[in-house]
């Protein structure tokens, strides 16, 4: 009898935590791609692909160059896809879904594929995003940014970038990227 309810009390405990990392409709993404998937052609989500080719990195370094800071950049040449999702609600329940359902299931995700979160100084900006990353070795190989888009206190913003940074060029991105991710979200 004590086995019994001792499964069971497991397998209630088991679900309990898998609701918790269920906050968005239907099943919950398990990666940044699949986040991308389930959420970009709904309503009122905006969905923004890039990808870098060889040109575009090379003009990048080269326009980076005209302000001087190599650490940056670097870190342009480096980029090689970024995808910015971006929703905006109009109702009660849209707010519902950014406060209960996205960031809990964005936070779900970055937990279970081993992002690291980070605590950065943003309180002087307009546009606060909060960063994970992931790295192979010392190299920041993408990271994830989430927030609210500019102007919009209920609703949310999802960043991935993708290439091969080191600490310093990761820091200088992030100096940027919140004004870059309000022109990208308009």
């Amino acid at each position: 009898m004590k086995l019994r309810t001792l499964s069971f009390l497991t397998a209630l405990a088991l679900l309990l935590l898998a609701g918790c990392r269920a906050g968005g409709p239907g099943q919950p993404a398990r990666t940044v791609a699949e986040f991308f998937n389930k959420y970009e052609n709904r309503p009122g989500f905006k969905a923004t692909d890039w990808s870098a080719g060889l040109t575009t990195r090379l003009l990048l370094g080269r326009l980076g160059k005209l302000g001087g800071d190599s650490d940056l950049t670097q870190a342009l040449s480096s980029v090689r896809s970024a995808k910015v999702l971006t929703f905006a609600p109009t109702t009660g329940s849209a707010r519902d879904l950014v406060a209960e359902g996205l960031t809990k299931e964005v936070d779900g995700l970055l937990s279970n594929e081993r992002y690291t979160p980070l605590a950065l100084d943003n309180t002087d900006r307009t546009t606060v995003l909060r960063y994970a990353t992931r790295k192979q070795g010392d190299r920041i190989t993408e990271f994830v940014a989430t927030g609210n888009v500019q102007g919009a206190p209920d609703s949310f913003m999802l960043i991935s970038v993708g290439g091969n940074f080191t600490q310093e060029q990761f820091n200088q991105l992030t100096k940027i990227l919140p004004s870059v991710a309000g022109e990208l979200s308009r």
